[in-house]
C-alpha cells in the first residue's frame, strides 16, 4: 500500500510539472516560425552586451521589424561556426574571463572526450540549464507515463555520467550535465532511482557496471534509461559473467570485496544494502530454469527502455533484440548531444520533436552540402522525407553551431518538424567522389549477412586515402574456425559487400569500375573486438556513456587501434 501511494504521488507530481512543459511545446507547435523568432530575439537580447554579441552586432539585429528581416540580418552578421571557431573564446572563459560569449561565466562545462582530438568544453550557463535541462527532464519523465502509465510503479535504472569530474583553470567545474540534472532533481524524482548517485563516481569501468547491475537486478525495474545501446550489451554481459557473485551479494547485503571501488564511495553504497535472501532465491531459480539469464527474466515487468535507436545503433541493438519482454516499449532516446538537447520524443516511438521555444535552429539541405554558399533554411521551411544538416543557437554561447549531423524529417508535431538522426556528416567518405555513406555500408553488410547466412558479430570499415582503397574488418560469430578458412570467408563476404555497395551507390560503382577505387581489402578480427576497443577508449579518457563509433571512418588513429585487433 505504501509503495502504491508513493507511486501515485510521483505520477501526480510528474503529471503536474510535465503537463506544464508539454503545453508549452503545444503552444510553440501552432506557429514554429513565430516561436523561432521569439527564441532568437531572446538569445540576442541575452548576449548583446557580451564581447561576441557586440562584435556581431546583436543590438542592431534586434532592430529587425519582422521575422524574415531578423533571420536575414542574423545570417548576414553571424557566420556559421564549429567548436574550433569558438575554442579561443571558451578558453578565455575557462581562464576566468567574463562576458565573452555570454554574460558572466558558465555554471559548468560539459566535456566530450575522444581519442583523436582535444576535448570539447561545452559551456553550460545558468540560463540554459534552468530553461532547458531542468524543464526537459520533467517533461521527458512525464512523456514515459503518457504512453506507459505503469512505468513509475517501481524503480528506474538510469545510467548517467559523473556529475563533477574536475575543474577548469578558474575553478569552474566540468562533468556530465545528465549527472548534474539527476543529482539536482526534485526529491520525488530521486525516489525513482534504483541506484545511488555515488555509483557513477566509481572510476573503474567494470566495477561501476557491476555495482549498477548488482543494485539493479535486486529491484523490479520498470524503466531503463541509457543513451548508448552498447551500454545495454555491457550490462547484459556483466550479469551473465558475475551472476553468482550478484546473488551472493544480494543474499548477504554486501558488495563484492574484490571490486576496485574507492573506499569512501564503497562505504556510502554499502550502507544502502540489506540482506535479501528472498530475492537471492528467486534469482537462483532463474539460473536453474534458463541457460542464459536475460533482462526479461530478472525484469519481467519492465515497461520502457530508452536508448539511441537511430543511425548505426542497430548494430548494438541486434545483440539484445530478444532480451526484453515483448510488452516493453523500446523508445528512441532523442536527439541529444553535449552541445544541445534539441527536443524530446513525445510519441513513445522514434521521432524527436524539436523545441523552437528553447533553441534556435537552422538547416542546410543534404543536396546543398557541397555548395560553398549553401542556402540556410528555417525550421518552418523543412519538408517531410528530406534530409538536412542541423545548426543550433543556444543560451550557452553556441551560435549557428554546426552539429555535423545529418537528420531526416519524419513528420510534424503540429507545425514543428520531427526528426531522426541519420549519421554524422563525417560518416560520408569521398576519396574519389564516391560519397559513400556509413548507412550504405551498414546496409550492404546486413544484406550480405541475409544472402549468405553468415553472422557478423561486429564490423567496421576504413578508407585508406593514400591508396584509394576501403578496408573492411569483420568479427564473425563462428570465429573459432582456422584462420585461413576465416580469411577466405572474409574475402568472399567482402566481394558481395562490394557488389551491394555498387547497387546502392552509383558513384561508388563508377569509381570502382573505373579502378579509381581499388578492390576492398578484408581482415578478420579477434573475439570481442568491439568490447576490447571500447574498453581501450575508456581507458584513454572516453566516457562510457558518450562512447560512439562510426562504422565507416578515415581516422588513422582509430584505424591503428583496429589493426591491433586483427586475428593472428
Amino acid at each position: 500500500m505504501a509503495k502504491l501511494k508513493g507511486s501515485l504521488k510521483i505520477k501526480l507530481a510528474l503529471g503536474l510539472v510535465g503537463k506544464i512543459q508539454y503545453n508549452k511545446v503545444k503552444k510553440a507547435s501552432k506557429n514554429c516560425k513565430k516561436s523561432a523568432e521569439k527564441t532568437l530575439r531572446g538569445i540576442l537580447e541575452y548576449a548583446k552586451d557580451s564581447e561576441w554579441g557586440k562584435s556581431h552586432n546583436y543590438a542592431e539585429i534586434l532592430k529587425a521589424k519582422n521575422a524574415d528581416e531578423l533571420f536575414a540580418l542574423w545570417q548576414k552578421n553571424v557566420p556559421p561556426t564549429d567548436y574550433e571557431d569558438l575554442r579561443p573564446m571558451i578558453e578565455r572563459h575557462k581562464n576566468g574571463e567574463e562576458n565573452i560569449l555570454f554574460p558572466g561565466k558558465p555554471m559548468m562545462y560539459a566535456t566530450t572526450s575522444g581519442t583523436t582530438k582535444e576535448p570539447k568544453w561545452i559551456p553550460i550557463t545558468n540560463e540554459y540549464y534552468s530553461n532547458c535541462y531542468s524543464k526537459m527532464t520533467k517533461l521527458w519523465l512525464h512523456s514515459f507515463q503518457m504512453h506507459r502509465p505503469k512505468v513509475f510503479e517501481n524503480k528506474c535504472t538510469s545510467i548517467v555520467g559523473k556529475a563533477i569530474e574536475g575543474n577548469a583553470p578558474d575553478g569552474t567545474v566540468y562533468g556530465s550535465v545528465s549527472g548534474v540534472t539527476r543529482r539536482d532533481c526534485p526529491e520525488f524524482i530521486k525516489g525513482l532511482y534504483a541506484e545511488n548517485n555515488e555509483v557513477f563516481a566509481i572510476k573503474d569501468y567494470k566495477a561501476r557496471y557491476y555495482t549498477i547491475m548488482r543494485t539493479g537486478i535486486e529491484q523490479d525495474v520498470h524503466l531503463l534509461v541509457t543513451a548508448n545501446p552498447s551500454t545495454i550489451v555491457e550490462m547484459q554481459n556483466n550479469v551473465n559473467e558475475f551472476f553468482d557473485s550478484y546473488v551472493t551479494d544480494i543474499e548477504n547485503g554486501t558488495l563484492n570485496k574484490d571490486l576496485n571501488i574507492e573506499p569512501e564511495i564503497r562505504a556510502v553504497i554499502e550502507a544502502t544494502y540489506k540482506p535479501n535472501p528472498a530475492r537471492a532465491a528467486e534469482l537462483r531459480a532463474l539460473k536453474e530454469k534458463y541457460p542464459v539469464i536475460l533482462p526479461k527474466h530478472y525484469w519481467p515487468n519492465i515497461q520502457v527502455l530508452t536508448t539511441w535507436k537511430c543511425g548505426n545503433t542497430h548494430v548494438y541493438m541486434d545483440k539484445f533484440k530478444d532480451s526484453f519482454p515483448e510488452h516493453m516499449n523500446h523508445q528512441e532516446f532523442g536527439y541529444f548531444a553535449s552541445e544541445c538537447r534539441a527536443g524530446l520524443v513525445l510519441n513513445g516511438q522514434d521521432d524527436t520533436v524539436l523545441f523552437p521555444h528553447m533553441h534556435y535552429f537552422e538547416f542546410i539541405s543534404a543536396d546543398d552540402l557541397d555548395n560553398p554558399n549553401p542556402k540556410f533554411l528555417q525550421l518552418h521551411e523543412l519538408e517531410k522525407g528530406k534530409r538536412y544538416s542541423i545548426f543550433v543557437t543556444t543560451y550557452a554561447g553556441l551560435y549557428r553551431y554546426n552539429m555535423n549531423d545529418l537528420v531526416e524529417v519524419t513528420g510534424f508535431f503540429g507545425k514543428i518538424p520531427t526528426i531522426q538522426f541519420i549519421q554524422k556528416i563525417n560518416g560520408i567518405i569521398s576519396m574519389t567522389g564516391e560519397k559513400l555513406h556509413e548507412k550504405q555500408f551498414i546496409e550492404a553488410v546486413k544484406e550480405t549477412q541475409k544472402d549468405t547466412g553468415i553472422e557478423v558479430r561486429f564490423f567496421v570499415g576504413f578508407a585508406d586515402i593514400e591508396n584509394s582503397v576501403y578496408k573492411f574488418y569483420y568479427e564473425f560469430a563462428d570465429n573459432d574456425k582456422p584462420l585461413a578458412e576465416l580469411q577466405k570467408q572474409a574475402d568472399d563476404f567482402t566481394k558481395i559487400v562490394d557488389k551491394k555497395l555498387k547497387e546502392i551507390n552509383c558513384e561508388y560503382e563508377v569509381k570502382r569500375d573505373s579502378l579509381r577505387l581499388k578492390d576492398p581489402i578484408s581482415y578478420v578480427m579477434q573475439k570481442e573486438s568491439f568490447e576490447t576497443y571500447k574498453a581501450r577508449c575508456i581507458d584513454q579518457g572516453s566516457r562510457d556513456g558518450q562512447f560512439k563509433l562510426n562504422l565507416l571512418m578515415q581516422d588513422e588513429k582509430r584505424h591503428a587501434m583496429f589493426k591491433d585487433l586483427i586475428k593472428k
